[in-house]
This record gives structure tokens, sequence and C-alpha cells, in this order.
């Protein structure tokens, strides 16, 4: 094994106390924004911040003073006298052991690929991530490690919300954005859970008056186009039996409500995504369809997808794993999620919003021919328009989705990332 140069641990142990501060003060600053009602979500199938387990059977940091390179804030409007507490955006910095690779972004993205209304790109596809999921390195740092690791910058920043005392965005995800150089969306993800589907529809006190809350922490922090999703994987935890306040039919009724009381207070910069599973035996229920909110409440359409390395549910390539058919009469039969997509739903671009592949101590070439194919099989899908890797070394059932399992895929997946097809330009 080769030494590594003297220069480099010189360079480690600098980084060691500027980490330990930015822990220290992005701690502060999560806790400040509501981020200790987060200790007390419940994991698992129902009520996990991250990601969802399928309910039916598989078949098989502020800187208090001074400044740290690399992040920075824009000024913040002087507090409404409507929301006197809501906190201002505060500035905050990556974690200062790591300094972001030069961009090497080819002119085309520059110049050409770019976000546009409602955030779909002019060209290209969104290139994204949801670093550090189920470990406690989430944010900045998790962040900073991935693009350190897979070598170059994410153009979306997924991040999980849940209840009704933690405004979003954070002051950490605030200063993500705004990276100088290195502009990021911000794909941020809400699950309500202070009363049913059917309450916040009808108006629950307690969790319109944290909308209002955040409507307002919104128009004063943060001006820029984000993506919002609203209770992602909905389907998972509907209650068909009538009056459960979780049907189908609760479930649209509670997105209008949470979009349109959002835009009545002034959020006019959120783009809202519908953030679906890809589980067929969900799909093909009969109330699957009543879960739709309204065109004009709905400007993306979202799947969560993920390939297994062992040979049987969720293998194959991406076409078969993310639109996979079943062919038979009537509700047996399944066209396909993205067929289904472009079908019903014809005029909404998609967002894979969580996608990976889960690793094998068996099938260890899976993902890296997973990740080289990708690139020539996404041109089949044309209204596929982002694409968020769920990054996780462990999820609920202990599997892990890290790029960098093995050098391989680390390869093949950094390969993936700079096709010319992944460069598009935050620009608005």
């Amino acid at each position: 094994m080769s030494r590594r140069p003297r220069r480099i641990r010189l360079v480690h142990l600098a980084a060691v106390p500027a980490a330990f501060v930015l822990s220290v003060v992005t701690t502060l600053a999560w806790a400040w924004t509501g981020g200790v009602d987060q200790l007390g979500l419940p994991l698992g199938a129902v009520g996990d911040p991250t990601v969802s387990l399928p309910l039916l059977a598989s078949p098989d940091m502020p800187v208090l003073s001074g400044r740290l390179p690399g992040f920075a804030t824009r000024p913040t409007p002087a507090p409404s006298s409507a929301h006197p507490s809501t906190p201002s955006a505060t500035q905050v910095t990556s974690d200062a052991a790591y300094t972001a690779p030069p961009s090497t972004a080819p002119a085309a993205r520059r110049a050409g690929c770019r976000t546009g209304r409602k955030l779909v790109p002019t060209c290209g596809i969104l290139w994204g991530v949801a670093p550090g999921a189920h470990t406690e390195s989430r944010g900045a740092s998790a962040l900073a490690e991935f693009e350190r690791k897979t070598g170059r910058t994410q153009a979306i920043y997924h991040a999980y919300h849940g209840g009704i005392r933690q405004l979003f965005p954070t002051p950490e995800e605030i200063a993500i954005a705004r990276q100088p150089g290195r502009h990021r969306i911000l794909f941020l993800n809400w699950k309500p859970e202070a009363a049913s589907w059917a309450a916040i529809a009808h108006g629950d006190k307690r969790t319109d008056a944290f909308l209002d809350r955040l409507a307002g922490h919104i128009k004063q922090t943060f001006p820029e186009q984000f993506f919002l999703a609203i209770h992602h994987e909905g389907e998972n935890d509907v209650r068909p039996r009538a009056g459960s306040g979780y049907t189908a039919r609760d479930y649209a009724a509670m997105f209008r409500h949470v979009v349109q009381r959002l835009r009545a207070h002034g959020v006019t910069n959120m783009v809202t995504v519908l953030v679906h599973m890809t589980y067929v035996p969900h799909a093909t229920q009969s109330w699957f369809n009543q879960m739709y909110p309204g065109d004009d409440v709905v400007d993306w359409i979202g799947f969560d997808t993920y390939a297994y390395s062992d040979p049987g549910y969720g293998h194959g390539d991406f076409t078969q794993v993310f639109n996979r058919k079943i062919e038979g009469a009537g509700q047996r039969s399944w066209p396909g999620f993205y067929t289904w997509a472009v079908t019903r739903h014809a005029g909404k671009p998609i967002m894979i919003a969580e996608w990976g592949v889960w690793s094998s101590r068996r099938y260890t070439t899976y993902k890296v021919d997973f990740y080289r194919q990708l690139g020539s099989e996404i041109r089949r899908f044309p209204k596929i328009r982002a694409m968020v890797q769920f990054e996780t070394p462990h999820n609920q059932k202990g599997q892990d989705s890290s790029v960098d399992s093995t050098p391989q895929a680390l390869q093949a997946y950094r390969s993936l990332g700079k096709l010319p097809i992944f460069q598009v330009a935050v620009t608005s």
C-alpha cells in the first residue's frame, strides 16, 4: 500500500477543528428552525421522513462570525411584521475539509441546456442527489462528500421534512442552493403528519397555521424556484375504507389544499411534484388514479424507483425496472409507469425523484452494468427531465445504494454523470 503524501495528511488534520465547529453550528441552525422535531419522527413503512417500503409484500451551518469558503447566502429581507418569529436565513458553510472539484462543465452546459419555466430544462436532464440518507451526516457535509467522490456538482439537492414545527428551506439548505458558482435547485419533500389527509383537506387549524408560517418564511428567505413534494409515496399509506381519513380521494384533496393555501399566501415560486412509488401492486388498485389532485396543482410527476442487484423483483435494466408492464385482463394489467404517465398526464414532465441500485455481495457487476447502460437507455424516455440519486449505505432493510460500493461502480457512475445529456445549468 502506497503512503499518502504528507501534504494530504496535513490537510486532513487541519480540517478537523473546522469540521467540528461546522457540525456544532449546523446543529444550532437545525434546532432553531424546528429540526429537533424530527427526532420524534417514527421510522419504518409509515411516517418515515425519507423513503417508505411497500406495505404489501413484494414478490420475492450557520457561521456565528467570519466565513468559510464555499457557501454563501444572499441578503435576507427584514422580517415581516406579520411573521415576526420567522427566522431569517443564516450563512452556512460546507465541510471545511472539502474543496469542491473545479467546474468541468462543457460550454454546452453554460450556453445550452438550462432550467426554464417550472424548472423544466430547455434540453437534457437535471442530475441530483439526496445524500447521506438514513445516516447522521445529511446536509452540506454529505453533499460535499458525494460531489467529491462523484466529481461533479449536483443540480438538485433533495431534502426531507416532516411535521409542522420545522420551517423550510432551512438556513443550511438555502446556502446549499446559493453556493457561489454552484447554484442548485432545492427539492423539498414534506410529509404533513399532524392530522389525517381528510382533516388537512378540511382546514385542520394546526396544519393551516403552519402553512401560513411556512409561506411567510419562504417569501422572506427564498425567492428562487424550488421543487416541493407533498407526502411522497402516498399510495403506501392509503386506507381505502370510507371514513378512514386516508383514502385516495383524501390524499388528492389534502394535496390540493396545501398547494392552494401556500399560493394564496404568496408562494408562487414552488414547483409541485406528485411522487409515486413504482410498485405495481399499488398502481393496479382501483383507487390509484383517484389520488391525482388535478393538473392545476401538479407541475411534475415523480417516481421513486430502485433496481435490485440480486435476481428477482426489481432486477433488470432501467427499462424493465422503471417501465415494468403486466400483461393481463382488466385491473390486473399495467402498461408501465412511464407509459401510464405520458398517456394519462401527457403534459407533465417526469422526475425520477428517488433512484438507486441496491448492492449485492454476490452480484457485484450488476450495478456497474446498470450505470453503463443507463446513459443510452434514458434516451428512450424523453419525458424524463430530472433524476435524483437516493444515496444511502443502509435503508430500513440494510440495503446499500451507495454509488461507490465498489471502485468499478463509482467509476461507472462518475462516467454516467459526465454525459452531455446530464449537463443542465441552474439559471432560474
